[in-house]
């Protein structure tokens, strides 16, 4: 097969042509392509421009106020947790902005618009995952006062090595997730407003950069209120306006049913389905520990308000404003199915990335609504701007802990030289983002690729942080080779799925049948019905990559029913990759030795460490039991060959 246009396409995203089939055709008439009416022109007004630079410059500006109410306050602790006695309100909006990207703003949507509404059923995992960090991961990282989470793998392990390569594991997750944060959305929002994805990506980088490194965590924070509100409002307002030309939610749901689109409990247990009610549920409750409970960004946010009872209240917080963000995204799929149920943009041509659905509807059905574009684009753009924000702030604050402070050349610096040393590093990471953004033009749709790729490396981190506060008797060795093991088979996965390739998985049915009225009407029929009943599926089929399967959890090889590792779906990537970790480490653990209950004391969760105290109490005095049973029965042996000597002495 010919190989697409870009390295890593999500099923195939390039928009499908009729290359390489013969069609019918009359003497003397033109035949139509795939392409259909033109698309309509950018109409990004300068009212547009004036809402979207005003978000940026509101952006600076709040970096600029932050830095000056800071002065004479230089301090790491200052820059990094906002002195540890932060307003709560601000925080909850940051915590919730700097953990829904625009990734989350375009990738979601379409998910819905491809696949259908069984992907919203992660939800309901959200729900025990964020018991579990409320419970059991804030009550034993707070009150550590760490700075950076992975001082804690050193400090329940005692292991400076382990601790390295989770650092070094986090920065990979960071680089690579900030390059798709940055690059992703300025290649869909260039069909909103015309801009270069190269000159966007410098723009935002430069713009983020500039905030983070002059204003500190307290910049981030507050700048993430403004842009969690654009990012609700923005995505809301169009929804809601096209949801009202559609006839009202009666009509888009009943046009989503239609279209095979509504499904919420798909009860197949086949680890190679796409989405089941199994897969999502699990992997929302993996997001939970990911994205919350086991995030350097979170964590520091949950660090800099004054108590514990708060930073839990606002786990309740993210877990509640994750659902209102999520399902408004969630429906503008819903919408924009309805509203191109029968005249597909992708496989009309119209656009070229499954990720430019929702602005294309915003430039194709919105436009005549003056300064609606400018919004919908500062939206999204704050989305990018809050999580490079947090990514970038994250970024230099693992460094400077985990790498420079115990140095003895940065142990000497003082508090305000310390401070321009993070605030240089800030300024790398904001470099390394936009030069990541800059290459990552090959990977292709977002949603797929951060929740594919990330997941499987990170979920290998998260199952020893995991490991350290529900296993007490895991110890250094475990730990390690757990880590190394399940991070090994992860990667080798994912590199798999890329080597291997194969076809693209079954979607659901899109059609092009109202694209027809407004091509010329031809005699030749077969062309006309050819054209009618072709779907995205059969279109994308011809034109399907080996490198696709990278992102296509799913494979349809024609003719072949054998399902490998490399098709297990996306959702089970964190998962695996956390409990192969468990596994691992555990069995380690036991033939090394598992830790003393009293080495662990106070770093790992009480009820676990409770429980494991009275099965070490239990198996001890078991051995205790067994060895002075082995001791009377020598002594017994001893004796009894003692009085048989004495027998057969002569008097």
């Amino acid at each position: 097969m010919a190989k697409s246009e870009n390295t890593w396409e999500m099923e195939g995203t390039e928009a499908p042509t009729m290359e390489g089939t013969e069609v019918p055709t009359m003497e003397g008439t033109e035949v139509p392509t795939m392409a259909g009416p033109e698309a309509p022109e950018v109409k990004f007004t300068s009212v547009d421009y004036t809402l979207f630079i005003l978000m940026l410059v509101a952006s600076m500006g709040i970096g600029v106020v932050s830095a000056f109410r800071s002065r004479g306050k230089a301090s790491t602790q200052e820059y990094l947790l906002g002195g540890r006695n932060m307003s709560p309100v601000p925080v909850a909006f940051s915590l919730l902005g700097g953990s829904i990207s625009a990734i989350s703003i375009l990738g979601n949507p379409t998910e819905i618009y491809f696949f259908g509404t069984q992907l919203s059923t992660s939800l309901l995992g959200c729900i025990p995952g964020c018991i579990f960090v409320h419970q059991v991961v804030v009550p034993t990282f707070y009150h550590l006062k760490l700075v950076s989470i992975n001082e804690y793998l050193q400090v329940r392990f005692g292991s400076r090595l382990l601790r390295t390569l989770a650092t070094l594991c986090l920065l990979l997750v960071n680089f690579i997730y900030m390059g798709m944060c940055l690059y992703a959305p300025t290649l869909a929002l260039s069909t909103v407003t015309g801009i270069a994805t190269w000159a966007s990506t410098l723009i935002m980088g430069v713009i983020c950069t500039f905030y983070i490194t002059i204003g500190g965590v307290k910049a981030v924070v507050y700048t993430d209120v403004l842009q969690t509100l654009l990012m609700f409002g923005g995505v809301l307002v169009v929804g809601i306006i096209c949801c009202v030309d559609l006839g009202g939610v009666g009509n888009v749901w009943t046009i989503a049913e239609q279209g095979g689109r509504i499904s919420f409990f798909d009860l197949n247990t086949s680890p190679y389905e796409r989405h089941t009610l199994l897969s999502t549920v699990m992997f929302g409750f993996y997001i939970m520990l990911s994205g919350v409970g086991f995030s350097q960004t979170v964590y520091q946010r949950l660090a800099s308000v004054r108590t514990m009872e708060t930073a839990k209240r606002l786990v309740v917080f993210f877990l509640v404003g994750l659902y209102l963000l999520w399902i408004v995204f969630y429906f503008s799929g819903l919408v924009a199915f309805a509203t191109y149920s029968d005249c597909d943009p992708l496989t009309s041509g119209k656009i070229e990335k499954p990720d430019q659905i929702v602005p294309f509807l915003v430039t194709d059905k919105l436009s005549h609504l003056t300064g609606l574009s400018g919004i919908f684009v500062a939206a999204v753009y704050g989305g990018v701007l809050s999580t490079l924000s947090s990514c970038g702030n994250s970024f230099a604050c693992v460094i400077w802990e985990d790498f420079l402070k115990d140095r003895p050349y940065f142990r000497r610096l003082s508090d305000a030289k310390a401070t321009n040393v993070v605030k240089f590093l800030s300024a790398a990471s904001g470099v390394l983002a936009i030069c990541m953004g800059l290459m990552v033009e090959k990977l292709g749709s977002i949603f797929h690729v951060a929740n594919s790729i990330l997941s499987a490396i990170s979920g290998p981190l998260h199952g020893v942080f995991l490991s350290g506060i529900c296993a007490p008797w895991m110890n250094a060795k475990g730990a390690i080779v757990g880590f190394v093991a399940s991070f090994t088979f992860s990667v080798w996965v994912v590199i798999g799925k890329f080597v291997r390739g194969g076809g693209s998985p079954p979607r659901l049915p899109l059609s092009i049948e109202g694209c027809q009225e407004g091509l010329q009407h031809l005699a030749n029929t077969t062309v006309t019905t050819f054209l009618a009943n072709t779907t995205l599926t059969d279109a994308l089929m011809a034109n399907s990559s080996v490198s696709d399967a990278l992102l296509d959890d799913t494979h349809s090889i024609e003719g072949s029913s054998t399902k490998t590792i490399y098709e297990i779906s996306y959702c089970y990537s964190g998962v695996i990759g956390m409990a192969l970790t468990i596994a691992v480490g555990t069995l380690v653990s036991l033939i090394t030795g598992p830790t003393c209950p009293k080495e662990v004391d106070g770093v790992v969760n009480p009820a676990c460490g409770r429980a494991y105290q009275r099965l070490w109490d239990f198996l001890k005095s078991r051995r205790a039991k067994e060895q002075r049973i082995v001791i009377q029965e020598e002594e017994l042996k001893m004796l009894g060959i003692s009085t048989v000597q004495n027998l057969n002495t002569p008097s």
